[in-house]
């Protein structure tokens, strides 16, 4: 009886411990934000007038 318990203890434990590894690594990644198409367009703009000078 007494195995069956610290069995399950020990699986909460890992289960646990996996689930809080998997949350910070989800935390910790950095998200991009892709430039609206009208600020591409505008740094296109500004950067063929600055060759053409």
């Amino acid at each position: 009886m007494w195995i069956v318990i610290i069995v399950c203890i020990i699986a909460v434990i890992s289960v646990l411990a996996l689930s809080i590894m998997t949350l910070n690594k989800g935390y910790g990644y950095k998200h991009t934000v892709d430039p609206l198409p009208d600020d591409i367009n505008q740094s296109n703009e500004q950067q063929s007038e600055k060759k053409e000078e």
